[in-house]
């Protein structure tokens, strides 16, 4: 592939819910662009986006792909991004490193939840938004409904539309352009007359483009007012600051049919003539600890700054790292600063990815994207220096997890590579995690869903660790809700210097963690034995009294005691103070807690009913409800016990419209016939 200039690149990610197409629009592109001999389609697991084995055999885009497309000495770098709410972080990554959004409608279902997802990081990142309503030639496919849609649902937004269909399903033929008022049918590059039926139609779209266009600028606003016209160049230049301007929040809407190929070469058309080069781009960035923007025009004469939007871990080529140029030049066997880890990083292997075929290039300009291989020290999120400065791309904020598995080496050689096969997968992934629970004693894997967990730990299988996977323990804490009071003497005598102590205690609720003291006087336990007798009781706490959870929330005052000249021990106090307390702490109404998460969903209205009915049988207890366009937004305080697999549970009430966040908000109260089955299932478990 020949080096691109800056003035001669554009980056789009390809945006929206899954299954609207976008991985089909981009075979079109590549094969109206003469990149490949023939299109792919997803039942033949031949298409250039969705190349890797997972995605093929789901039939699902996993990740974003890189798929640059040279059009008219323009490169297009096309960011296919998963529809999945899985794959949240691929979204945020490829919105950042890309200068233009396209977000992608299905002419049948229209405005879904991804969609809406999708919109949002756009509208957080203060990109140019554009629209693509495709799969026109769908039975019940509806242009003027997906557009009445969207400007009912995204109020604040302008949208013009540049293409429009010509027909609608089976009768879908063609695109008109309402710049030029020229049709292109099928698949063609050729421009012709418009039919005659459209005519009203395309000069009622040209109009609206227009005033759009001047509304952008007060030169043009004049000369518009003046001459009533504007030449397509100044249309054009109007577009590009109207879909930039926060203020106007326009957006262009164009219309395809990606697996018939129909509106692919307009498309491209618009796409180099409405988006901006990258050199025009404002990225905000982090000096130090003082947030601050990049300001545009770049080149490649400025110090370089570059971010990695997307690591890949492979067996057999190593680790890839992709990354976006913001301002300098890299070239291949250069030596660059990671700002993050610190390291000089050589750039042994420079190359574009086109899929998984790899495109080797020497020197890539201001603005472009890449991927270089066998990096040592640098993950998804770092940013790239020629210089000694403190500047680092500010990375998007990624939601949490919503999703756990406990994982555990399958074989004796699969242990030790487990911890850092993970590290590595979770380096490549913001929205991935993996920690060592301490109060279950579990390895825990977390994410965004099951698959999400799923694909993870495939990938790690591809690295060769083999893991099995278990239902995560529910983190519960134990406490008292009484006071209560215990003596235990312990006493042993083998021959010879035996052991002896006595400890008198009492136990009582306090609001947070664990507190001791000793009130004891007069000299009944000496001070050494009183440590003796609180360290005892500490070792109780990690593994509890009741269920064999961690304790929590108790205060012990040991307040008498007795020891012997001979036989009192440290052991002897430790063994007392450990018996006291528990006896104790049975007496003393003991209960367990659970942790309670901040739930808010997001669902069609007409789903509000069933998630309600749903939450009320996972012991929810609903905090609020709103209504936003069509979707309906519930807030809620859910026991984590009953939210473990809830992302499951709600994408098949939901068939994959439902998305929702979690947090962690407080421990509290089990109820009581809950904590009976706990502690049943405990017993039964340690009987085994």
């Amino acid at each position: 592939m020949k080096e691109y200039q800056t003035d001669n690149i554009r980056n789009v990610a390809l945006v929206g819910h899954q299954s609207c197409g976008k991985t089909s629009l981009v075979e079109a592109l590549l094969h109206s662009a003469g990149a490949t001999s023939r299109m792919g389609h997803i039942s033949e697991s031949n298409m250039v986006s969705d190349w890797d084995d997972e995605e093929k055999e789901r039939g699902l885009s996993l990740s974003t792909s890189l798929a640059p497309v040279e059009f008219d000495d323009v490169k297009i770098n096309v960011l296919d991004t998963p529809g999945f709410t899985d794959f949240q972080g691929e979204l945020k990554n490829a919105i950042l490193a890309a200068d233009s959004v396209i977000v992608v409608v299905d002419a049948v279902s229209g405005v879904e939840v991804g969609t809406e997802l999708a919109w949002e990081y756009a509208r957080l990142s203060e990109q140019p938004i554009m629209v693509v309503v495709n799969k026109m030639d769908r039975e019940n496919a509806n242009y003027e409904a997906v557009l009445d849609q969207l400007r009912s649902q995204f109020g604040d937004y302008k949208f013009i539309p540049i293409t429009l269909p010509i027909g609608q399903q089976a009768d879908f033929s063609g695109i008109a352009n309402a710049l030029t008022q020229k049709a292109y049918m099928g698949a063609g590059a050729e421009r012709s007359d418009l039919p005659d039926e459209y005519a009203d139609a395309l000069e009622e779209a040209h109009m609206e483009l227009m005033e759009a266009a001047a509304e952008a600028d007060d030169d043009l606003l004049e000369k518009y007012f003046e001459e009533e016209t504007l030449s397509f160049d100044e249309i054009r230049e109007g577009m590009r600051r109207a879909s930039r301007s926060p203020e106007l929040k326009t957006v262009p809407v164009f219309t395809t049919s990606a697996t018939e190929n129909i509106g692919a070469i307009p498309l491209m058309e618009a796409l180099i003539a409405y988006t901006t080069a990258p050199s025009e781009r404002r990225v905000n960035v982090m000096r130090g600890a003082e947030a601050d923007v990049l300001a545009a025009p770049h080149s490649d004469d400025d110090p370089l700054v570059a971010y990695v939007f997307k690591t890949l871990n492979d067996r057999f080529v190593g680790t890839l790292n992709y990354f976006r140029i913001f301002s300098g030049a890299i070239s291949s066997d250069g030596r660059y600063k990671n700002a993050d880890s610190g390291a000089d990083e050589r750039f042994n292997s420079l190359f574009v990815m086109r899929g998984k075929e790899q495109l080797p290039v020497s020197t890539m300009h201001a603005g472009d994207i890449g991927v270089v291989a066998k990096l040592s020290e640098t993950k998804t999120g770092d940013t790239f220096l020629d210089s000694e400065s403190d500047i680092r791309v500010a990375a998007p904020d990624f939601p949490a997890p919503l999703y756990m598995l406990a994982v555990a080496p399958r074989g004796q050689a699969d242990s030790a590579k487990m911890g850092p096969t993970l590290s590595n997968l979770c380096d490549a992934d913001p929205t991935l995690r993996w920690r060592q629970d301490g109060d279950t004693r579990q390895t825990v894997l977390e994410g965004m869903g099951q698959i999400h967990l799923d694909v993870t730990l495939k990938r790690a299988e591809s690295l060769g660790v083999g893991i099995d996977t278990y239902m995560p323990k529910v983190p519960y804490r134990e406490t008292i809700t009484s006071d209560a009071e215990s003596s235990y003497t312990h006493k042993k005598q083998t021959g010879g210097a035996g052991q002896y102590g006595r400890v008198d205690l009492k136990v009582e609720p306090t609001i947070d963690g664990f507190e001791f003291e000793s009130s004891v006087f007069g000299g009944a336990i000496s001070q050494q034995f009183v440590s003796s007798t609180e360290k005892g009781i500490r070792a109780v706490l990690p593994d509890g009294v009741i269920a064999g959870f961690p304790v929590e929330r108790v205060k012990v005052n040991v307040f008498d005691g007795k020891e012997h000249p001979v036989d009192s021990k440290d052991i002897a106090f430790q063994i007392a103070g450990r018996e006291a307390f528990r006896e104790a702490f049975r007496k003393a109404k003991p209960v367990l807690l659970e942790p309670i998460m901040d739930v808010k969903i997001t669902v069609p209205e007409t789903m509000m009913g069933d998630i309600m009915s749903d939450l009320n049988t996972r012991r929810g207890r609903v905090q609020g409800m709103d209504t936003i366009g069509i979707k309906s937004v519930v807030t809620a305080e859910v026991p984590l016990a009953e939210m473990l697999r809830y992302g499951n549970d709600l994408r098949s009430m939901t068939g994959g419209r439902g998305i929702y966040t979690m947090d962690f908000n407080r421990y509290d109260r089990v109820p009581q016939y809950v904590q009976d089955d706990i502690i049943a299932a405990v017993e039964a478990e340690a009987a085994q």
